[in-house]
């Protein structure tokens, strides 16, 4: 059946926006029913192209519906280009029976949904998966047990390791994990309108369930029993808990076979689970694409949504549909502050460390430029030898959970994300910085920066929060890597602890007369969890008491991985 003049003048304006050549064929799509073992019945839409040499099959497994935009970028998109697609909604979503259970139900109805597929008449064994976010995260748990059918995989900023994510800093990611629960619970309320709506008025919705304690208690009223998950994740804070095992799928990293494209952005929440993910099937010989832009989770399906589309395209084009390879790199990074596009062998590429000294005048200042030899990687950061013995330096700082140091911008799902201008945070007493003078020459940064910071707290309970900001002639300071860490209280109170704080992988630019800024503080809230200064589990603690942050200037320094000449 041809597809209606409507439809493909559609199809045809989705493939201009997205840079994409014409539609190859027509496509029809039909509801589909895939029975799990259980009996548990998984509803789909099922986009077969009207040609005589289909591609093969393109799986996709969802909690969040199967229409706009999924039906079109995914959908339409590839159908009309020869490829099978399945799009189903996982169990207990959009009209698949079932209870959700977010991640943990992936793995035993991927597999089910595979073997399913093995028996439609339209199935030609080949297949490769693909999808963003929840949807990588059902892809990593298929691979635990990779279906031999499995020809190729498609992952966007999808996590392998869900505790990780919610648990990783030794905090929990609150404000994005609740914010997604919310919208889980909200998503099928009446119509589209409803729904977007209810987007709108989250934020407010969600305030006192962000600032009450405890954490659960506190989100009660506003998830009222919808999302019953939230409160189980904060019981289990511990990451040997067995409890976290389903939602764990680190295993698909030492068993898949099938190339790997792997698209990522700088400013999503799953960046280090992705370049994790990357340097695992490299060192396994497995063919993997690595494309990170310059995006955050949200924007890779708005600004990113032609690369992404492309690339995609690409890789089923030749792992699936058996066509020729026309990837330029196997990486494929865009350098922020440059804002332009590269293509290195590996990531990271070889770098020398910069050995920047913080002092009690808020300044940093250059101790160390050891070069790289030619062709030889530089030694990492760690191995640069510690600065000589100087008076001890102190700056201080109180946090207070009552008033916490705000979140702006980062690596966030919901709320400020991504780059901002952090002036207004830094004007806050509760902030440190310390700032070098205007460079010279513009500094490349590439790779994973690392704080070592000797700091005293008071009490024992307290959290640090690190950041490093790129300050424009303007005097504008806008951030490109941070990290949080929870502190462990079993080291005495006011007895200064070394720590090493690994910062968020970054590929930057300072500009020459740029200015490099470190800043200090004791969270980032509602991004993570506060602090409350006290004892007590996140599911029940709920007395607050601020935290006095000491910073030891002379037994403290910043490296920087610095890429040499091109």
């Amino acid at each position: 059946m041809a597809n209606s003049v409507r439809q493909r003048i559609a199809d045809a304006t989705l493939g201009r926006l997205l840079r994409q050549g014409a539609a190859a064929n027509d496509y029809v799509v039909a509801a589909v029913r895939t029975p799990m073992r259980d009996g548990v019945v998984l509803v789909g839409d099922h986009y077969a192209p009207v040609t005589g040499r289909p591609r093969g099959t393109v799986l996709l497994r969802t909690p969040y519906g199967r229409g706009f935009p999924s039906s079109a970028m995914n959908g339409r998109l590839f159908a009309a280009r020869g490829y099978h697609v399945l799009i189903q909604s996982v169990r207990g979503t959009f009209g698949s029976g079932g209870r959700f259970e977010p991640m943990a139900q992936e793995a035993a109805d991927g597999q089910d949904t595979v073997a399913w597929l093995r028996e439609q008449p339209w199935f030609d064994g080949r297949l490769a998966t693909l999808g963003a976010s929840y949807l990588g995260w059902a892809q990593w748990a298929l691979m635990q047990d990779p279906p031999p059918e499995l020809r190729a995989a498609v992952v966007y900023v999808g996590p392998h390791d869900f505790r990780e994510a919610v648990f990783g800093t030794g905090t929990f990611t609150v404000g994005d994990f609740l914010g997604w629960s919310d919208m889980i619970a909200h998503q099928e309320d009446g119509g589209l309108l409803r729904r977007g709506a209810n987007g709108v008025s989250a934020s407010r919705r969600l305030r006192p369930a962000l600032r009450g304690v405890p954490l659960p208690d506190a989100a009660d009223p506003v998830l009222r029993g919808r999302a019953p998950w939230y409160r189980e994740w904060l019981s289990h804070p511990d990451g040997d808990d067995p409890w976290w095992l389903p939602y764990r799928a680190g295993g698909a990293l030492s068993r898949v076979e099938a190339p790997v494209l792997l698209i990522g952005g700088w400013q999503d929440l799953f960046l280090d689970q992705t370049l994790e993910q990357y340097a695992a099937l490299s060192a396994r010989g497995v063919e993997v694409g690595l494309t990170v832009g310059g995006w955050t989770h949200l924007q890779i399906g708005i600004q990113g949504a032609a690369t992404v589309a492309r690339e995609s395209l690409e890789w089923l084009d030749q792992h699936l549909a058996g066509g020729p390879a026309t990837r330029r790199s196997p990486v494929h990074v865009f350098r922020t502050g440059e804002r332009r596009w590269h293509g290195p062998a590996s990531w990271p590429p070889p770098s020398a460390p910069a050995v920047f000294q913080l002092h009690a005048d808020r300044t940093l200042t250059l101790t160390a430029t050891p070069p790289p030899g030619p062709g030889d990687p530089a030694a990492p950061p760690v191995s640069v030898p510690p600065p000589a013995p100087a008076t001890d330096e102190t700056v201080s700082f109180r946090y207070d959970p009552a008033d916490p140091t705000p979140t702006v911008g980062g690596r966030t799902l919901t709320g400020s994300m991504g780059v901002k201008d952090n002036r207004a945070l830094e004007a806050r007493a509760d902030v440190l910085t310390f700032t070098t003078e205007p460079l010279p020459t513009a500094v490349d940064v590439i790779g994973s920066p690392v704080l070592e910071l000797a700091l005293a707290v008071e009490p024992a309970h307290a959290d640090v929060f690190v950041r490093l900001c790129d300050v424009d002639w303007r005097g504008r300071s806008h951030n490109f890597s941070d990290r949080l860490l929870r502190l462990d209280p079993a080291v005495p109170a006011g007895r200064p602890q070394h720590l090493t704080l690994t910062l968020d992988p970054c590929f930057h630019r300072l500009a020459a007369g740029h200015r490099l800024r470190l800043q200090i503080s004791g969270g980032s809230f509602p991004r993570f969890a506060r602090n409350l200064g006290t004892p007590g589990e996140p599911a029940v603690a709920h007395m607050m008491r601020p935290q006095d942050h000491t910073a030891h200037c002379a037994r403290s320094r910043l490296i920087l991985p610095v890429a040499g000449p091109e």
